[in-house]
């Protein structure tokens, strides 16, 4: 560590701070935000509309936000915005007005699409430059979210789901105070080529390609963690004290799972690391799918960080390796459109519709199928990728 730069050391301090606040107030707030629009009168399926609604609307603006980003150079003020625009509008949920709900919801969505992916950026960015692996970052996340999503259950077992907008604010501008003392590299990792090219070279790649497909195959099935857990749970006979604790145990397996990722990779491969994770997730959902028992879907979250945690680094790393340096930023913004955005809209209005048509058990049924789906394609990609290295050799 004495080799790399101080100012390397002490970005890579302030995003693992930066990822510290940003998933207390996300493991806090976001699981429980179906749950929250239910309590004002919002339906589970209009709910998951709405949601699939607002996560189209994020694929929409990602564009806008990277010429915003990549014309003006304003990485830094683009990620507060991100930040502290959704954590302000959460006040408005307090409201029984269904307009005043969706307006806020939809404006949140509009600043909070890009939050990912530039944080990403900056991460992989300075990972590098403090020669550690972005895992090492993102797990101070997965942490924050295990024990945000323990503290909001906590907090709602004494306060209105009504009031949860308080703490969700006071964490997210401490993320956003963090951010802003980012150092002003940032501003310069982005796309040094124009969008369109971007997409051009990497849509371009049948490889990448058929990753980001896989990608959706696998990643729609999460929606039936973060947006129907706790409906799903409380349909079971959980409490609100109990999915904390499924919500914390789920969030803490991410932190060793995103450690470890670097070096499971740099064993086995980018594309078997991905096809392990997906099985995990078929296992995940097949398992709440037969076994629909609070104890059992407590216990089931241990799965979490081998099926998403894992998943997500090594497909993070995956797109920086595909994407180069010149598409760092617009590589993670095509990912980010496809594993949340289109995956979001695809899981929320599926198992929206499944969940509330046909309750839990054809939700985790066709979670099952998904995943398994994507591991097939992840497979033709180990598959494709160890032909490409045995021609090299």
């Amino acid at each position: 560590m004495n080799s790399v730069p101080l100012e390397a050391r002490r970005d890579l301090l302030k995003l693992r701070i930066l990822y510290l606040f940003t998933g207390l107030a996300g493991g806090l707030f976001n699981p429980y935000l179906t749950a929250l629009f239910v309590h004002q009168g919002i339906g589970a399926d209009v709910a998951g509309v709405l949601m699939s609604a607002g996560t189209l609307l994020s694929i929409l603006v990602q564009p806008i936000w990277g010429i915003l980003v990549d014309r003006f150079r304003q990485t830094k003020l683009v990620l507060l915005l991100s930040i502290t625009v959704p954590a302000c509008m959460s006040f408005f949920y307090r409201f029984e007005y269904i307009a005043l709900i969706v307006a806020a919801y939809i404006l949140s969505i509009a600043f909070q699409a890009t939050q990912s992916p530039i944080a990403d950026s900056y991460a992989v960015s300075a990972a590098r430059a403090a020669k550690t692996s972005y895992g090492t970052i993102r797990s101070l996340g997965s942490l924050g979210t295990a024990l945000g999503g323990y503290a909001g259950g906590t907090f709602l077992s004494y306060f209105a789901i009504t009031q949860l907008w308080m703490p969700f604010l006071t964490l997210s501008l401490a993320g956003a105070v963090t951010a802003l003392t980012l150092s002003m590299r940032g501003n310069e990792m982005s796309s040094s080529i124009s969008l369109s090219r971007g997409l051009k070279d990497l849509l371009g790649n049948p490889r990448f390609v058929l990753f980001l497909v896989a990608c959706f195959f696998v990643n729609q099935t999460l929606t039936a963690y973060n947006s129907f857990f706790v409906l799903s749970f409380q349909g079971a006979g959980g409490s609100y004290s109990l999915v904390g604790t499924a919500l914390l145990l789920a969030s803490l397996t991410n932190v060793p799972s995103m450690l470890l990722a670097a070096k499971i990779v740099k064993g086995i491969g980018h594309e078997r690391t991905l096809l392990l994770a997906a099985f995990f997730y078929a296992l995940r959902w097949g398992i709440q799918w037969l076994f629909p028992i609070p104890s059992v879907m407590v216990g089931i979250q241990v799965l979490h960080g081998l099926s998403f945690g894992l998943f997500y680094v090594a497909a993070v790393e995956y797109v920086a390796a595909a994407s180069g340096k010149e598409m760092q930023a617009t590589g993670q913004s095509i990912f980010t459109m496809v594993f949340s955005g289109l995956g979001g809209i695809v899981g929320n209005l599926l198992n929206g519709y499944l969940f509330y048509h046909g309750g839990a058990d054809y939700m985790y049924l066709a979670c099952t199928i998904s995943a398994l789906a994507g591991a097939g394609l992840l497979f033709v990609i180990s598959r494709m990728a160890a032909g490409t290295r045995a021609k090299l050799m």
